[in-house]
């Protein structure tokens, strides 16, 4: 279930392709004031006074915005079905220009407060909407699902879903296509680079279990290797035991792996945060109206061990707050390639209907330094690219990734190595002294 008391849910896409709820573009859930009257025109209305209240942009986009309320609402205009109310609130939406201020129907609805908990039914993808190109956009494939094992990569662009092109075509209604009962088939024809391919990918019921955690023995001592795959509600439970597991093994250092990391809940990356970082800011948001809300480190870090962060095209919002943050305080090294760029927040609440709901943009996010991500991304301290051979080779061979002969974990190791040699750190005890 939802939790609407920390509903803050950051991620990149603008919908998700399986069930792990808009993991996409930071949401902060909350509930709509309620309707005496089941009424389609009130509806309508009602998703206009939010946005005219919250959006972030105070010019909507260079939108008038009381000449779209005459439109939509004005006069004696009514609806007379939940249908057509939803047609209207669509197309109202629209005019905005914004991918992630998106109205969701009942199922919609239900499907994201299904995906928040952390369950996935479907094939494994993350999608967005790109902003200038409007094409479908993977923002990563989910580890160990059907998309990621066929070969599916950030930044592939869906060009068909079974044999049905994608150009004009919405997130939402991608999302349906691609959704499907476990055990059935859907075929996504990807762009990369230019070449099409088809994947044939068979739909799968799957538990997530967002972080994978080890202990490698290394010439500099026992390292910590921790992958993050997304911020769900579980994450921040599974990262304490991890560390915890790793500090009762004596670890010299940590690298933590937040690549295709796609985002997800903001409260989980936060906390995460206050895990490796005991002071200093760790993300701020700006609403339309200046105003500034700051989330600090409590004092209550599990470790102070040295540190490095794996990152790439596919990390996105979350897992930017929590790499910017650590690299802002000067807490960890940052390898690896630039981060996705998705520095939005978004609220999603119940409409007054009961069944439906609606994600607004209502502020920006900014690292502890002042820096705005939003399309452009973190550059990391030390830039690893890999090939196109080497990205399907580590794909083909999933032990690698995470491990010695993985290019950018190798980096990540050998910059790992010189952090505990400047920190005291003995390969004996694995302690600092």
């Amino acid at each position: 279930m939802v939790n609407y008391k920390k509903g803050l849910v950051l991620g990149a896409t603008a919908a998700v392709l399986t069930a792990v709820a808009v993991t996409g573009a930071g949401f902060r859930l909350s509930r709509s004031f309620a309707y005496l009257e089941d009424s389609p025109t009130k509806l309508v209305d009602e998703v206009w006074q939010v946005i005219n209240d919250t959006y972030v942009d105070g010019t909507f986009n260079q939108v008038d915005w009381l000449a779209v309320r005459q439109e939509y609402v004005g006069g004696s205009k009514t609806y007379e079905t939940k249908e057509e109310a939803y047609k209207a609130i669509r197309e109202m939406l629209e005019k905005l220009g914004d991918p992630y201020t998106r109205f969701m129907d009942p199922e919609e609805f239900k499907n994201m407060q299904i995906d928040t908990s952390g369950e996935l039914t479907g094939v494994g993808i993350q999608l967005t909407k790109d902003e200038e190109t409007k094409e479908l956009t993977v923002v990563a494939p989910i580890e160990d699902t059907p998309a990621f094992e066929a070969g599916i990569l950030a930044k592939d662009v869906i060009t068909k879903i079974n044999g049905k092109t994608t150009e004009g075509m919405e997130v939402e209604d991608a999302v349906k296509l691609i959704r499907g009962k476990p055990g059935s088939k859907v075929t996504l024809t990807i762009r990369r680079t230019d070449e099409e391919i088809d994947y044939p990918i068979v739909r799968a019921r799957i538990e997530l279990h967002p972080v994978k955690a080890q202990v490698k023995e290394t010439p500099s001592g026992k390292v910590g290797y921790i992958r993050l795959t997304q911020f769900s509600a579980h994450a921040s439970e599974e990262m304490r035991d991890a560390i915890r597991e790793a500090e009762s093994a004596k670890v010299t250092g940590y690298i933590l792996d937040l690549r295709s990391n796609p985002g997800g809940l903001l409260y989980s990356s936060v906390e995460i945060a206050r895990m490796w970082l005991d002071e200093g800011k760790i993300v701020s948001t700006v609403s339309r109206n200046g105003e500034i809300e700051a989330q600090k480190a409590t004092n209550r870090a599990l470790t102070d061990k040295p540190m490095v962060i794996l990152v790439d095209g596919g990390s996105a919002s979350a897992s930017e707050i929590l790499s910017g943050a650590l690299q802002d305080n000067n807490r960890a090294t940052l390898v690896g390639t630039k981060t996705f760029g998705k520095g939005l927040v978004q609220s999603v609440r119940r409409l007054g209907d009961g069944t439906s709901g609606l994600a607004v943009t209502i502020a920006k996010y900014l690292t502890p330094s002042g820096r705005d991500i939003n399309k452009q991304g973190i550059e990391p301290d030390i830039l690893v690219e890999l090939t196109e051979e080497q990205r399907k080779e580590l794909q083909q061979e999933r032990n690698r990734i995470g491990d010695f002969g993985d290019p950018q974990f190798d980096q990540a190791y050998e910059e790992l190595k010189k952090e505990i040699a400047k920190s005291g750190a003995t390969n004996a005890s694995g302690t600092l002294r």
